[in-house]
């Protein structure tokens, strides 16, 4: 309840003050020290007063692409003169809003496709008093092909399984179908459930991870808002087929108009019986309950993410043990993603054969992709697995604005490093990513046209990185840091063959290190963004570092003009 408490404080107060966090350890008997050093960790509290217009500009993948750069310049020149109790103008990382951006919190508050004058007018708002609140769009309705139900037939797969008690048909069908983790590991979905089904323990507990923060990740947050009772589903089948009683929709803290809707659905889920005790009489309980987290991109690695859930600070444990022997309160736990749950419905109703047909060139099922960065139409797709990556950017989301040719992509954010455009027939599926030396990931296709520097944007990478890096472990903390250094060097240019050959080989010992030594994949995949630029892009990075001109006019060189320029925000870290 530790969350509850420390939400209701900085709603009262704006942040958390010092005797309200002194009662409130009297309160509940928590250690101050404690208490704080939870408070401390997550960015989403404060323990000062804030200022009038406490504003934040996304700095991250796609809003870098789309001008986060000048924006937060010119708000900073424009606001110079006030003080800090007043205006302070920061970065954040990313909010989630990667296909509207640029994307800015004003007092929290997240809004979109952003200009010098709409966050103007926002500010000036703030400034004057006035109580910001975040726009969402009308609701529609989209028809998605992953829904196997008509809207009066749902969760029919759940209303079978609580009558044919058929756990082992459900497993078998998930092994068959081939139905991997969908938020970036891979992991066989039906391995997992099994391990946690064979634990002798009467606690065990079912996790949906819906903390996508990486950016250019948005994949989620549609399927929570269009087919939430597939997930909610999803998850008391795995309940049942492992043994749990309880689950928890875990939720990222900027996503409040899906917390909305998750909530929403659960409790229709209750209404009708499909959720509680002795579920639709068939003797089975499983309650479900959302779960807000306290902020964090490193809140996405599920151990990091079940510290969370208990109250601490999000540090991943060491492994083994994984979650599926000790998980919540050191209880067995599934852990999955949002999409994976989504799955497990529609491959019990339509059956293994239709899900493995669904996809293209040997692969199975569906797969929603979110696209950003220098498309015309970016958002979130459904398509078939193994679907080349040119269909998605060229003929989904429209071809590159402004009529540029593309320069590279992302297939799946920052940790899937970067592809040239001479890949983009490659197709969307694990194994292919895989062989190229990237990965599907959880879809989030950021796709940079040919003004793009990519030494900028591996920059831009490793930083959001380092930054969200929770510091527990050195190879981690230390490397990240180092790493940016390094490239933040390159883009200024002026380095000899020896000192670049030197700096190469510090960039490979890093990698290594880092891969072998960092306690969660975090630390483990901060070197992929300037590994894959090295590998595809190696004469544009040869010439900033060497020659001291950056082909694109990014770079923070000598006479170069300061577009963009991820190097701004290498010493900032929020």
């Amino acid at each position: 309840m530790i969350w509850d408490d420390l939400r209701a404080i900085q709603g009262r107060h704006g942040y958390l003050p010092a005797e309200e966090l002194h009662a409130l350890s009297q309160h509940t008997g928590t250690p101050l020290y404690q208490i704080h050093s939870v408070a401390s960790f997550y960015p989403h509290f404060r323990l000062t007063p804030p200022p009038k217009a406490d504003v934040r500009v996304c700095m991250d993948m796609s809003c870098n692409l789309n001008g986060a750069c000048e924006l937060r310049q010119a708000l900073e020149r424009r606001y110079a003169g006030m003080g800090p109790s007043e205006v302070t103008i920061r970065e954040v990382s990313c909010l989630g809003r990667c296909d509207h951006a640029p994307a800015v919190t004003v007092n929290d508050q997240i809004f979109s496709s952003m200009s010098e004058p709409t966050v103007d007018l926002l500010i000036t708002r703030a400034i004057g008093g006035e109580s910001l609140e975040e726009p969402h769009l009308p609701h529609t309705e989209v028809t998605c092909k992953s829904d196997p139900y008509p809207a009066d037939k749902r969760y029919g797969a759940l209303r079978w399984l609580l009558k044919s008690k058929d756990v082992d048909g459900v497993l078998a069908s998930l092994k068959a179908a081939d139905l991997r983790g969908m938020g970036g590991a891979g992991f066989s979905t039906e391995m997992k459930w099994s391990l946690v089904r064979r634990m002798d323990s009467p606690e065990k507990y079912i996790v949906c991870n819906a903390d996508e923060s990486e950016p250019g990740t948005i994949k989620d947050r549609f399927i929570i808002q269009h087919l939430a009772y597939l997930v909610a589903e999803g998850m008391v089948i795995a309940g049942i087929c492992t043994g749990a009683k309880k689950g928890i929709f875990y939720i990222r803290h900027e996503y409040g108009h899906q917390e909305h809707i998750m909530k929403e659905e659960v409790e229709r889920a209750y209404h009708q019986g499909l959720l509680g005790q002795n579920i639709l009489g068939s003797g089975i309980d499983f309650d479900l309950e959302v779960f807000v987290s306290p902020g964090g991109y490193i809140c996405g690695e599920e151990s990091a993410l079940i510290e969370a859930i208990e109250g601490h600070r999000a540090e991943p444990r060491n492994k083994p043990p994984f979650p599926g022997q000790a998980g919540l309160w050191q209880k067995p736990t599934v852990v999955n993603n949002v999409e994976t749950f989504a799955n497990v419905p529609q491959i019990l109703v339509r059956g293994v054969d239709w899900f493995k047909s669904a996809g293209l060139a040997g692969t199975s099922g569906l797969k929603f992709v979110g696209i950003s960065g220098h498309v015309i139409k970016p958002g979130v797709y459904e398509i078939p697995m193994g679907t080349p990556a040119s269909e998605v950017i060229f003929r989904l989301a429209g071809g590159i604005h402004g009529g540029k040719k593309m320069k590279g992509f992302a297939p799946s954010g920052p940790s899937s490093g970067y592809l040239p455009a001479s890949m983009a027939d490659i197709r969307l599926d694990f194994k292919t990513l895989a062989a190229a030396g990237s990965m599907l990931g959880s879809g989030a296709m950021v796709i940079c046209d040919e003004d793009t520097c990519m030494l900028d944007m591996a920059l831009n990478s490793v930083a959001f990185f380092r930054n969200e890096s929770c510091g527990k472990c050195v190879p981690c903390r230390v490397g990240s840091q180092k790493m940016v250094a390094l490239l933040h060097r390159w883009t200024q240019g002026g380095l000899t063959e020896k000192q670049f050959a030197a700096d190469r080989g510090l960039i490979d010992e890093l990698s290594n290190a880092m891969g072998l030594a960092s306690i969660c994949g975090l630390g483990q995949i901060v070197p992929a963004p300037i590994n894959s630029v090295l590998k595809y892009f190696e004469d544009e990075v040869r010439e900033h570092a060497l020659q001291g001109t950056c082909p694109s006019g990014i770079c923070h060189l000598p006479g170069a003009p300061a577009k963009r320029a991820a190097s701004q925000r290498v010493g900032i870290n929020p």
